[in-house]
């Protein structure tokens, strides 16, 4: 591997790494923060700056791991044929799907029963992963193509509803439903824009090609990212197209800024993805020579990426019964039957839940670092790809 080969891989890790602890910072205000709620902590007419801002610099996360997955695939891709890529995609894909309704499921409610089945991140990454398995065989053109009409069109569709109709919101409609008396399917992350999210990493992984110098590289994920920026401010300030929700003048100026990048994630929103993706390629542009500590720190969790999602996930959980309990509400609080979360007058400072999550990455470092060094010497366990 050459030394280009691996600042390649180690940018690439590295925002991986980032954005996953970005996302741990969301999880762990939604249980351990006073008010869970993400429609108050957004809405710029209650909204303070600081918990605001918590909220919406995790905006970058999903998208950017969507995409730099995309781009992993390609990467992988060219020490497989096509054939066996799209195989692997496929199973694992289904077993992302799996996953989600079964082991992420029960780290989210606790619930042994459970009423809540969440089509979220973890299932929309495993079904862009089964349709890419089919898009990686179209030439890079058409891929990139589909990529963009998917991302800048499927806005177009943000008025059409067809009632009670469950594909229709896996598809492109957040919605919950009622699946029995008991049961909800809850769809949190429709599929059309996220399929495009992932494909067109796929397509950008190309320009990781040897033969592709990596000052051309940088010129043009820095070119695309000052673009992106730039659309999304023009777009954003027309106000007609690219996001369901409009944002309007407030009484101050933070207020106003607050409504203009108050995007929509769910589905991700144009506006959404050209603000979030921005960032992705603008980091990619600039990172490739970027070494140190700090560095090798945040890679470690770029390269165990699942494992790492599922520790924090059961830890965040752990740690919040254990406050509940000890602060008089019972462990029981978080076990959680309905979607929306209910930690009644539970919760603790803005400051408290940033030094949970700084305890939170600290404690996973040695476990995710030590699997990373499993990984490493054990390439030929096949089953390790799934982890």
């Amino acid at each position: 591997m050459t030394p280009l080969d691996k600042n390649r891989i180690r940018s690439i890790d590295l925002l991986k790494g980032l954005v996953m602890v970005l996302m741990v910072l969301d999880h762990t205000r939604d249980y351990f923060y006073q008010s869970s709620s993400v429609l108050s902590i957004t809405d710029p007419e209650n909204a303070t700056f600081p918990v605001y801002t918590t909220r919406w610099i995790t905006h970058f996360c999903a998208p950017t791991f969507s995409f730099l997955a995309g781009m992993s695939v390609f990467l992988s891709g060219k020490r497989k044929t096509k054939t066996d890529l799209s195989i692997f995609l496929l199973k694992r894909g289904l077993w992302l799907v799996f996953l989600e309704l079964t082991v992420i499921a029960f780290a989210w409610y606790f619930d042994i029963r459970f009423r809540n089945i969440d089509l979220a991140v973890i299932w929309c990454l495993g079904i862009s992963m089964i349709f890419l398995a089919a898009v990686i065989h179209l030439p890079k053109g058409v891929i990139l193509l589909l990529s963009c009409l998917l991302i800048f069109g499927h806005n177009l569709l943000d008025k059409v509803h067809f009632e009670g109709s469950a594909l229709w919101s896996v598809l492109h409609e957040l919605s919950h439903v009622e699946l029995s008396d008991t049961h909800t399917l809850n769809i949190i992350y429709p599929i059309i824009p996220w399929i495009g999210v992932m494909s067109l990493g796929y397509y950008f992984g190309n320009f990781y090609r040897l033969t592709v110098e990596a000052s051309a590289r940088k010129r043009l994920f820095n070119t695309i990212g000052f673009l992106a920026v730039a659309l999304f401010v023009v777009v954003r300030w027309i106000n007609v197209y690219g996001d369901p929700s409009p944002w309007k003048h407030y009484a101050t100026v933070g207020q106003t800024v607050m409504s203009f990048l108050n995007v929509t994630k769910y589905p991700p929103s144009l506006l959404y993805l050209l603000v979030t993706l921005s960032g992705a390629f603008l980091f990619l542009a600039n990172s490739e020579t970027w070494k140190g500590k700090l560095v090798d720190f945040f890679c470690v969790f770029g390269r165990v990426p699942f494992f790492y999602y599922i520790m924090h996930l059961y830890l965040i959980r752990t740690l919040a019964a254990v406050a509940a309990e000890l602060t008089g509400y019972g462990w029981q609080l978080m076990v959680q039957t309905q979607f929306d979360i209910d930690l009644k007058d539970y919760g603790f400072s803005l400051g408290v839940v940033y030094a949970v999550w700084v305890g939170i990455i600290l404690v996973l470092y040695p476990f995710c670092r030590q699997f990373d060094a499993y990984k490493q010497s054990h390439r030929e366990k096949w089953w390790l790809s799934y982890l």
